[in-house]
């Protein structure tokens, strides 16, 4: 413990906090994000969501490698500090309430995207939801009040119904996007150059639903000096095959017409999370697939799961689990909210396989066999194909 805080201690300045001051800064570095709260676990705290760099920040207390910094009046997050570029410290911390003023919006497409762009006075702190049924997307913006007197909607967009915002509290704006198909196929939230520009792009659902036309993105979990999971026979690790079943699925895909595909690896190589982050969002995939293997506690536990975070992308999870049980793997379930790394993009539908148990003794069995390597990659393929059918 007193290596650690002398880390801490080394890292990060200590900050000083009264009843009445604040520590101003912004975002920085690659991917930053909030999280809701303190708590942590293998996969890290919950996630609110994303951020642009260089957003400000009302920084009132630190705790450990995280700040907390107040969004409005009602509602706080935290950081990790590392995220976080220090710009000076202000008094009066007791007055948390004094939002900025909205302004107009545009809400307009270009030969590939469309968009919503939202005039603020500086870059503050959001978050977004998906919402279905029907499909939304949901933004809320932090510490401002509308001063938003009009919405021109121009006839270029091919995504987006409408767009109309509400003031839900004093300093929380809530800009809402209706979609005109019933998939999200993502959206990317950033500011422009201006900084005073909240910009919402919109992908649009593909003119052509047929696999051929899409690109895909494959990562097949872990890799180099991250072995993931052992298996119960004590000799098979999981990187092992997780690059083994990617490169299956990479042939299934290319000899089923697809063109554009990406593999995150194609051997033995360490990447980070944030390295496979940046490489896909590169890319620019309609869809991602994470390929992993599953362990237990128990060898007695087996079966085949499918995991996505954000609601709107559920359907494909649900479509690649349906299949992949269709060849005898036992149910482990569809597992939503999950705080995977490469389930956080929002840009595009994606999905976490967990094809089988290395840990259960019958799982493992069927992993060590190229036969069922070869199954799973066309039953994966199968099921990106239903999923496309049910969009119709």
């Amino acid at each position: 413990m007193r290596i650690i805080l002398l880390l801490l201690f080394i890292c990060f300045p200590i900050l000083v906090f009264t009843q009445d001051s604040i520590w101003l800064g912004k975002t920085t570095g690659k991917l930053p994000f909030l999280e809701y709260g303190i708590g942590d676990d293998r996969l890290g705290g919950a996630k609110m969501g994303y951020l642009d760099s260089n957003i400000q920040l009302k920084i009132i207390d630190s705790f450990n490698v995280d700040y907390k910094v107040r969004l409005s009046a009602n509602h706080t997050a935290y950081i990790p500090k590392e995220s976080v570029v220090l710009i000076r410290k202000e008094r009066n911390r007791k007055i948390v309430h004094n939002p900025d003023l909205s302004g107009s919006f545009k809400v307009f497409g270009d030969a590939d995207y469309d968009y919503v762009m939202v005039n603020l006075p500086a870059p503050m702190p959001y978050r977004s939801l998906q919402l279905i049924e029907p499909s939304r997307i949901v933004v809320d913006i932090f510490g401002v009040t509308s001063n938003t007197n009009w919405i021109s909607q121009l006839k270029s967009v091919k995504e987006i119904r409408n767009t109309w915002y509400e003031q839900t509290e004093d300093d929380v704006f809530r800009v809402f996007i209706e979609l005109k198909h019933s998939q999200h196929w993502g959206y990317k939230i950033d500011y422009d150059s201006t900084g005073k520009r909240l910009v919402v792009r919109v992908k649009r659902q593909p003119t052509v639903l047929d696999i051929r036309k899409l690109s895909i993105a494959i990562d097949a979990g872990h890799g180099g000096d991250n072995s993931g999971a052992t298996g119960y026979s004590g000799t098979a690790l999981e990187k092992e095959y997780t690059l083994l079943i990617a490169k299956e699925l990479e042939k299934t895909l290319a000899k089923a017409g697809v063109k554009k595909l990406l593999m995150t690896r194609t051997k033995d190589t360490s990447l980070s999370m944030l390295d496979r982050a940046e490489m896909v969002r590169a890319f620019n995939p309609d869809l991602l697939l994470s390929i992993h293997l599953n362990s237990g506690n128990s060898d007695t536990v087996q079966g085949v799961s499918t995991y996505y975070r954000y609601i709107g992308f559920r359907s494909l999870s649900v479509a690649i689990l349906n299949q992949l049980m269709s060849i005898g793997l036992k149910e482990y379930g569809n597992t939503g909210s999950f705080n995977f790394a490469l389930n956080g993009p929002t840009e595009f539908p994606n999905a976490l396989i967990e094809v089988a148990f290395l840990s259960n003794p019958q799982d493992e069995k069927k992993i060590l066999n190229p036969k069922f390597r070869k199954l799973v990659a066309q039953k994966i393929y199968l099921g990106i194909v239903d999923w496309l059918k049910s969009l119709h």
